[in-house]
């Protein structure tokens, strides 16, 4: 195949609102739109026509740091459509790239349909928020939504520190200063061990990836800022638990207080195929309360969630309380509440008592079937 130019493909990407572009040896590009990937054209990827697209993204120092560490993370801007996030590695012998869009315009949390209580907590004065879910939920863009929220109200400073950055931030009522991982410091350790010379009251860190990290974002809450950061995990009570995990038996019990004194929320969240064949985001909320600061305290991570149903009034949800509120709202199919569902069976019979679906979809279904270990 001929050498070709990457430049088209996102301009593709930003015409038709595309999440994710892959370029892999031996199948054609291929473009993820609202959750679909389909392939553009039929014409295969030579490994040397993947080499010439992948070195020309790159500059002279990270294509040393590709050849060092076969893995290389960018963000590149094309004017008037917005940024991309490139991830460059190796599969099977050759280069791949995998690129995320990231629209040039930081869309607000109502057209995110993200709950209103997201626009309160942005705004507290100290503690811990943390955006989880899986690869490609929308974490960079609900945490842009926040902290865009904040700038557009509140006078004060925010820091970023992020590999790379993804959404540009404007200096609106408050001072935003943005560090890219390579290119405004050398390391997250570097970038973390400096933040508080820099006197910020927000600090966010692009992702939480281990205990060095962890710590440090508890340490900011701790001494009076407002710390956001995103993790992968797929709840909350999943979140907890990998934050323990990060830390040895010796230092859990202390860890345990300090996240109960400054953990302030989790927002989990997922997309879900909506009836029109657009996305919605389906949101799990955990918020700090009395109740919820003594179970994190005593390690009682597993009966988080069922108190999270007794506190709809307070702005926490569950997943599946977010799925029955979609469904019932005609946002959703049934199957796609289901499917997303933590307990399948908890969902679905809470749908047939409340008066859906219709009876013909549920004929033939065993709710006790519906679980498969969920």
């Amino acid at each position: 195949m001929a050498t070709i130019e990457i430049t088209p493909f996102l301009r593709l990407m930003a015409e038709h609102h595309a999440s994710d572009l892959f370029f892999s040896v031996g199948a054609p590009p291929s473009i993820k739109i609202q959750g679909v990937t389909r392939h553009i054209g039929d014409k295969v990827l030579s490994s040397e026509a993947l080499h010439d697209l992948a070195y020309a993204a790159m500059n002279d120092k990270q294509q040393r740091e590709f050849e060092a560490q076969l893995e290389m993370n960018l963000a590149i801007a094309l004017p008037g459509t917005g940024r991309f996030r490139l991830s460059i590695y190796r599969q099977r012998g050759s280069i791949a790239v995998a690129v995320r869009y990231i629209t040039s315009q930081i869309p607000s949390l109502e057209e995110l349909n993200l709950p209103p209580v997201l626009n309160e907590l942005i705004m507290l004065p100290r503690g811990l928020i943390l955006v989880v879910g899986a690869t490609g939920s929308g974490k960079s863009s609900t945490l842009a939504a926040m902290i865009d929220h904040r700038n557009r109200t509140r006078t004060g400073h925010i820091l970023t520190v992020e590999d790379p950055i993804e959404f540009l931030h404007e200096h609106k009522q408050s001072v935003v200063d943005q560090r890219e991982i390579g290119i405004d410091t050398l390391s997250y350790a570097a970038a973390l061990k400096n933040a508080m010379r820099q006197a910020p009251e927000v600090i966010m860190i692009g992702e939480i990836r281990d205990r060095e990290t962890m710590a440090a974002a508890i340490a900011y809450a701790e001494t009076g800022h407002l710390c956001l950061s995103t993790l992968h995990a797929n709840n909350a009570n999943q979140t907890l638990d990998r934050i323990i995990n990060f830390f040895p038996e010796t230092a859990r019990h202390q860890l345990l207080i300090d996240l109960s004194l400054n953990l302030k929320a989790v927002i989990s969240q997922r997309l879900i195929r909506a009836v029109d064949g657009k996305r919605v985001p389906a949101v799990e909320i955990l918020m700090s309360s009395p109740f919820i600061a003594d179970l994190i305290e005593k390690g009682e991570i597993a009966s988080i969630k069922e108190a999270m149903k007794a506190s709809k009034e307070n702005g926490m949800q569950t997943f599946d309380g977010a799925l029955y509120d979609l469904y019932a709202g005609g946002r959703i199919s049934y199957e796609q509440a289901i499917e997303n569902a933590d307990s399948r069976t908890d969902l679905a019979l809470r749908i047939r008592l409340e008066g859906g679906p219709a009876t013909h979809e549920l004929d033939g279904m065993s709710i006790a079937g519906l679980d498969s270990g969920r």
